[in-house]
């Protein structure tokens, strides 16, 4: 099969943890070991959000001589990250099997709505509204609840096309294992005269990644995050995990707009887009989630809403 695997943010780097480079190194590694088997037996393509790393960066360059703007921030996590996802992979699969990491853009359009309403959370998380508030005035930045603690938001623009999808496709049929659209791809649009500029904003990475599957025609879309499944009335005590379902039957439902909304939102896009299957789960089983036996699965399928027990914690 041909199959596009998103790893979320909070899989790359759990909430709370520290953005060292040893941290960031072994989440890759742990995340490049469950990718591996899937790379053994499937043409894979790996995306992988970027909000804590760009954020990080954003941070750290406001005390620095220059000032670089969030497309260019978003190449630099995309090179990063994609660095070390390829490096992990490579040492984990047969020396036959190429692995390769590809800098994307994505375009997106000027008048998108999104620009004027931030909702993209980046960076660190703040526990007091009074930190947050700090550095909206430093900065001129602007914050939001993130469950319990407030991080900032950017605008986040609906992505219109892949621009190296052609290329991806290539790669893909010359039987390479490629990470790429990394952070949701670099953002860039078209002026009136034709020319390509970057913006200030960042790609929502599962959107994307459901607009790359679709591109390319792969058979499955997986999104990995640091939770079992979808969940109904999450954090109450009828909290329900969802494990089979429709994009109709789904569409009955609110997900936080935040966290499993974009996700869901994304994963059934694909599915009525593509008549091809996506699954919402935990990096740890991947596996089991493309074997339809963990996580949430999406297809048109599905006659009936499967529930079980509830997940622990939502990303």
């Amino acid at each position: 099969m041909r199959l596009v695997v998103a790893l979320g943010g909070n899989a790359l780097l759990r909430r709370h943890e520290p953005l060292t480079h040893d941290r960031q190194r072994a989440n890759v590694r742990r995340a490049a070991a469950a990718l591996a088997p899937l790379a053994r037996d499937h043409a894979l393509v790996v995306t992988h959000g970027n909000g804590p790393q760009i954020g990080l960066l954003a941070l750290q360059q406001e005390s620095a001589a220059g000032r670089f703007p969030l497309d260019v921030l978003g190449a630099q996590t995309e090179g990063m990250i994609g660095y070390l996802l390829e490096q992990a992979l490579d040492e984990l699969l047969p020396k036959e099997r190429l692995v390769a990491s590809l800098l994307t853009r994505v375009l997106v359009d000027a008048r998108d709505p999104a620009f004027a309403s931030p909702s993209k959370f980046v960076g660190p998380s703040y526990a007091s509204e009074e930190a947050a508030r700090a550095l909206e005035a430093k900065y001129g930045w602007r914050f939001r609840r993130d469950g319990a603690d407030w991080r900032r938001v950017v605008p986040s623009p609906r992505p219109l096309e892949i621009l190296e999808q052609r290329v991806i496709a290539l790669l893909l049929e010359r039987g390479v294992t490629l990470v790429c659209g990394g952070g949701g791809g670099i953002p860039v649009l078209r002026d009136d005269a034709g020319h390509e500029v970057g913006v200030e904003a960042v790609v929502d990475k599962d959107h994307a990644s459901a607009l790359l599957a679709g591109a390319i025609g792969a058979d499955g879309l997986l999104l990995l995050t640091d939770v079992p499944a979808v969940a109904l009335d999450f954090g109450q005590s009828s909290a329900r995990a969802i494990r089979h379902a429709s994009p109709a039957m789904l569409a009955d439902f609110a997900f936080p707009a935040g966290s499993m909304g974009p996700k869901v939102e994304a994963a059934c896009a694909f599915v009525s887009g593509t008549g091809g299957f996506a699954a919402i789960g935990a990096l740890e089983d991947a596996g089991a989630i493309l074997a339809g036996e963990r996580g949430t699965r999406i297809d048109r399928n599905a006659t009936a809403l499967v529930l079980e027990s509830a997940v622990a914690s939502e990303s």
